[in-house]
């Protein structure tokens, strides 16, 4: 990065943000003031200056339009530095089947509370919005529960206690339960964390375990590969398959996808259960009606959120042979990428550590939600939706308020401090003004 971009983020800090650049804005003026002008003007001097005038505007337009298409090519040629190489991806891809097939493997033989444990992948890579390097994996081991209360954690209804209800049979996960039923989610993750410690110990792989990290529901792992010397990463997230005829109340007024999927995509989602992972907020003694912050669970929507992504179009041809390119995907690629670019400069990683690439991804969920319609997102239209995208996450950052898709009293932006989103969103105005140097 250099002296000058970093002197201009600072400067950025100091005073108020520049105003988006809009499309042809210089030239709309130049033709406003002209007007104006030429009223005021005799006859012979008018005409002679109107066409002077005509032809600057139409100057100004023709640099606007060059620099709106050079900002085309700068991001497609981006987009095209953060594909996967192939042979990287499928050799990763086949590593890391044969890993979870054999501590899933593991897990049934020797832990008697996962003999129904099942997988599904979630994440980037499965989503195909993964950039640069297929050197992350995320894969969800869930266990299916049936009879269950879910009582609200939390105020913004995206944390809960789950209890199970009243049972005839023994069942797997009796051993963690509190006297009143609920289930202790920190003493189940630690026995699922030593249990996936020692099915690896046994696999034929450089694998190093990552040390827990405080609130995070994820076993990682860093796996070398032989290859080509680099390292991937595979996290296993414990989860509980809940089968119920509804999701949560605190979902009603969210999953927005109506006039972009349509009604029966909806309703058929919303058939499909919804999962659990063992997340908290907060301090993990605090206590809410008995039960402690580290018992809690956080509803995820990892599932759905993999198929929207595969779905991503309202006509149900879009992106295939026969339909027309969108250009959703792309924008989230390049979204992401500006914010890893951004988090790797050493000056600001610490301001920005509140934010991660789920922003992202909430952040255009929400905007193919309010622009359904393909055509809103051509893919020949790539400069503008992008700069549309990025002004939705700055509108957000400046208001420090993301709502969860699906459960829209949760702000994803209440952890983030006011000065750190007004950082982040400065940093990105930058970019948006200087045709996004940082790609470069």
């Amino acid at each position: 990065m250099n002296e000058a971009y970093t002197a201009c983020v600072f400067s950025a800090q100091r005073c108020s943000s520049p105003k988006p650049r809009r499309r042809h804005e210089s030239a709309i003026k130049t033709d406003s003031s002209d007007a104006s002008d030429a009223q005021d003007a005799s006859p012979a001097v008018s005409a002679h200056s109107t066409d002077r005038q005509k032809k600057s505007a139409e100057q100004t337009a023709m640099r606007g339009l060059r620099v709106d298409d050079t900002l085309g090519k700068v991001l497609k040629a981006t987009i095209d530095k953060l594909k996967i190489n192939k042979n990287e991806q499928s050799n990763a891809s086949s590593h890391v089947n044969d890993i979870t097939d054999k501590v899933i493997a593991h897990l049934k033989r020797n832990t008697t509370w996962c003999e129904e444990i099942e997988r599904l992948r979630t994440g980037s890579y499965y989503e195909n919005v993964k950039i640069c390097e297929p050197d992350e994996f995320d894969v969800m081991m869930t266990i299916p529960v049936e009879r269950v209360d879910i009582q609200e954690f939390d105020e913004a209804g995206a944390f809960y206690s789950i209890a199970l209800k009243r049972h005839t049979k023994r069942h797997p996960l009796d051993r963690f339960l509190n006297e009143d039923k609920t289930i202790q989610a920190s003493e189940m993750l630690s026995e699922f964390r030593d249990a996936v410690k020692k099915a690896v110990e046994k696999l034929p792989y450089q694998i190093e375990m990552q040390r827990k990290k405080p609130k995070c529901p994820a076993v990682t792992l860093k796996v070398k590969m032989e290859e080509n010397g680099k390292t991937i990463s595979v996290d296993f997230v414990l989860g509980l398959k809940v089968h119920r005829a509804s999701w949560p109340d605190f979902t009603k007024d969210g999953f927005k996808i109506e006039n972009w999927l349509g009604k029966k995509e909806k309703a058929n989602m919303k058939h499909q259960p919804f999962y659990l992972v063992p997340k908290y907020e907060g301090k993990g003694n605090t206590e809410h009606d008995g039960v402690v912050a580290k018992d809690a669970w956080r509803i995820s929507f990892s599932h759905v959120e993999k198929e929207i992504l595969k779905k991503h179009g309202h006509s149900k041809t879009c992106c295939e042979d026969v339909g027309q390119k969108c250009c959703r995907k792309e924008c989230l690629k390049l979204l992401k990428y500006l914010l890893q670019q951004l988090k790797e400069d050493d000056s600001k990683s610490n301001k920005l550590s509140s934010f991660c690439s789920y922003h992202a991804k909430t952040t255009l969920l929400h905007a193919c939600a309010t622009r359904g319609n393909d055509n809103e997102w051509a893919y020949s239209q790539l400069a503008d939706c992008f700069q549309q995208l990025l002004e939705d996450f700055v509108k957000h950052l400046r208001n420090r308020h993301l709502p969860n898709f699906f459960i829209p009293s949760h702000n994803l932006l209440h952890q983030a401090s006011p000065s750190s989103c007004d950082f982040l969103a400065n940093a990105i105005e930058i970019q948006r003004n200087n045709n996004f140097p940082i790609f470069n």
